[in-house]
């Protein structure tokens, strides 16, 4: 398709139906509403929505907790209204200095902040990746955060052929790629989740899997220095059972923590860096920034059926406070997507 001039972010004008929030709280305090297409600034483009996958990140700048969120998302309500952070779009305009891209290019990407429950959204151009059109928009808008997370949770952990390798939380959003992905790698893959979750998991990959209720970091079933490397996504086991699970020079990467509403798992990571300084079993706290080479890689493997999304619920777009709600309650199996247009 022949790009347009960069004045093309004067396209469209108007309104727009967008589920919007002007407090923290749980998932009734968003509301459909009307508000104005945004106009993309320079190196932004203005993305018409295909599919929202829903992600824990977005329940916690919902509801605004730990507060330590609020620092970067608003005081006293988010900046950005519109919840959503995965998408899979089409590009209707390009603000100045914007190249590579053209107006009708399918893409995948994270929005800074949020915006997907919307028709319409603003997108950095270098967040962008490129959507074949064998890639179904529910598959790519599942991937951005949660695959990027178990991407770079395995490279913290030194995760490559023929390591060993514990995923905790195995059947989560982040939990279910880090299981294909190390599968990928060659590594030998173990696995906690629900009972109920264990055909799942060792099809996607795993080798052993257990169930989190009855088996925990000390229990026998995974002796100490059973481990190359431990992906911990449930944040709920001590400190030091994750340690004892790797040989010396192995490592655990901590994706997530429990903590309180106010810090959140900020105290645990704390703890984890200064458990760290001196032990050979390193703790390495994982950070998720967006890598549009990272997310082409990840669409590549899905575009090769290497690399699948386990969808739990797709809900329309009239129901994004009933995806919200499901997401909130903290039982997903893999991933929530809302179909916008």
């Amino acid at each position: 398709m022949t790009a347009r001039t960069p004045h093309d972010a004067l396209a469209l004008t108007g309104t727009m139906p967008a589920w919007r929030q002007h407090r923290y709280g749980a998932p009734d305090v968003v509301a459909l509403e009307e508000a104005a297409i945004p106009a993309p600034g320079r190196g932004e483009v203005l993305l018409r929505i295909r599919v929202t996958a829903l992600n824990n990140g977005d329940i916690r700048v919902l509801r605004g907790e730990p507060q330590l969120v609020r620092l970067a998302f608003g005081l006293r309500r988010p900046k950005q209204p519109v919840r959503g952070m995965d998408v899979a779009a089409t590009v209707v305009a390009r603000g100045e200095g914007v190249s590579g891209f053209a107006v009708g290019d399918e893409i995948v990407a994270e929005l800074p902040g949020g915006g997907g429950l919307a028709t319409y959204a603003i997108a950095p151009a270098k967040r962008l990746a490129r959507r074949p059109a064998m890639v179904d928009p529910v598959v790519a808008a599942a991937l951005p955060i949660a695959a990027g997370t178990a991407w770079l949770a395995l490279d913290r952990a030194a995760v490559r052929s023929g390591r060993r390798v514990l995923i905790i939380g195995a059947s989560g959003g982040v939990g279910h790629f880090a299981v294909q992905l190390a599968a990928l790698r060659g590594a030998e893959v173990w696995a906690l989740c629900g009972e109920s979750n264990r055909p799942l998991v060792e099809t996607l990959g795993a080798t052993r899997s257990f169930d989190y209720r009855r088996v925990q970091p000390g229990s026998p079933e995974l002796p100490d220095g059973t481990f190359d490397a431990v992906i911990d996504i449930a944040g709920t086991a001590p400190l030091r059972a994750l340690q004892r699970l790797v040989r010396d020079g192995g490592a655990v990467a901590l994706v997530s923590g429990e903590g309180g509403r106010v810090l959140g798992p900020m105290g645990r990571l704390v703890a984890a860096s200064a458990r760290s300084l001196l032990s050979r079993r390193r703790l390495r706290p994982v950070a998720a920034v967006p890598d549009a080479s990272v997310l082409s890689q990840l669409i590549a493997l899905a575009e090769k059926g290497s690399l699948r999304p386990v969808v739990d619920r797709t809900y329309p777009f009239g129901e994004a406070p009933a995806a919200l709600a499901h997401v909130a309650a903290g039982h997903t199996v893999g991933k929530v997507v809302v179909v916008v247009g």
